[in-house]
């Protein structure tokens, strides 16, 4: 079988880090393209994985007879070099938050579906074994009733993850449109969504920028959610975490409580009201703590995909959900009002 080949738009550190070593380890893949406006760098990165080196997106997608688009981006180039990918005939790849608005998430699944070609967003946290463990027991009724939950997603900022560090796009308005939400906060609405297997109804936020200088953009950001089936809890997303990263998600139910990611050597702890408790090691999950991590799970989803021609599990339908709750989140910061879904 011929390989498929990709081409990388973005050489900054989700790139580098995640999307060409994960290309690089699957078998199914060849590198046949990258691409970055910082000419330099995208050199850099070509030579390292002996790909052409692009500086303009167009003209990689058009002249790298690529099969698959990565687009690592800021999110404000998210939805048009989605969108033209799609339009080029190749199936896509998206960083999250896939879009800037609801609009241009649906323009990206609309462009996907009109080319028959996949459509995925980066949402890494379905593949966390402690997550996919959770929505298994929670299916088979282990947790009984689901009352609330709390999730987290805090670090100290995207300076210390970021390629360019205090001078990244991430703390720019223009070009990031949202900052701690749409960076962190999103990554918790799709995994909320998928281990509940529900969807939100109502939302309501308080958001503040307090914790950067020189950013106009969200640091810190509590949300409440409301599910169809009357669940609530909260949501919270944070670039002030100075002490370390937190990545905790707890759900409370009838029949008693999962702990996720909360605890250094159990990655998912269950505690039942008969008084028995389980301690599941799966694995830990990924931080941008540490490199040299597993795979994320995401990069060989996508191939297998586009292989084998099935639905991916974050397709842009389900991007798109899980924006929808953190656009929610924005409006009702801005209006001091609940927003319904």
């Amino acid at each position: 079988m011929s390989k498929l080949k990709v081409a990388v738009i973005g050489c900054g550190s989700i790139a580098i880090k995640r999307h060409l070593p994960e290309y690089k380890a699957n078998k199914h893949v060849e590198i046949v393209a990258v691409c970055d406006v910082i000419e330099e760098r995208a050199q850099l990165t070509g030579s390292k994985y002996n790909a052409p080196a692009y500086t303009d997106y167009k003209k990689t997608i058009t002249e790298s007879d690529a099969d698959l688009v990565s687009v690592c981006l800021p999110n404000y180039l998210h939805a048009p070099v989605s969108i033209f990918a799609a339009e080029q005939g190749k199936h896509v790849l998206c960083e999250k938050p896939m879009a800037t608005s609801e609009k241009e998430a649906q323009d990206m699944i609309a462009a996907s579906e009109k080319a028959g070609k996949k459509l995925m967003i980066a949402h890494n946290q379905r593949f966390v074994p402690s997550h996919e463990k959770a929505k298994q027991m929670i299916a088979a009724g282990e947790l009984g009733k689901l009352y609330s939950f709390r999730t987290t997603f805090g670090h100290g900022g995207p300076e210390g993850w970021s390629i360019d560090g205090k001078d990244s796009w991430f703390f720019r308005k223009e070009e990031a449109f949202i900052g701690a939400l749409g960076d962190l906060g999103v990554h918790k609405a799709d995994m909320i969504r998928y281990i509940l297997g529900e969807e939100f109804t109502e939302v309501a936020s308080m958001i503040e920028s307090s914790a950067k200088e020189n950013s106009d953009v969200d640091d810190q950001a509590v949300t409440i959610l409301r599910s169809q089936t009357g669940i609530i809890g909260t949501l919270t997303a944070s670039w002030a975490y100075k002490g370390g990263e937190d990545n905790s998600t707890v759900i409370y139910g009838e029949k008693g409580n999962l702990r996720l990611e909360d605890d250094p050597n159990y990655s998912l702890i269950a505690s039942f009201t008969d008084g028995s408790k389980v301690n599941y090691q799966l694995g830990q999950i990924q931080t941008n703590d540490s490199d040299g991590q597993t795979s994320s799970g995401v990069i060989d989803h996508f191939v297998d995909s586009v292989l084998h021609d099935r639905k991916p599990l974050i397709d842009g339908t389900e991007g798109y959900k899980s924006l929808k709750i953190i656009l929610a989140a924005l409006e009702s910061n801005q209006t001091k009002k609940n927003v319904s879904l």
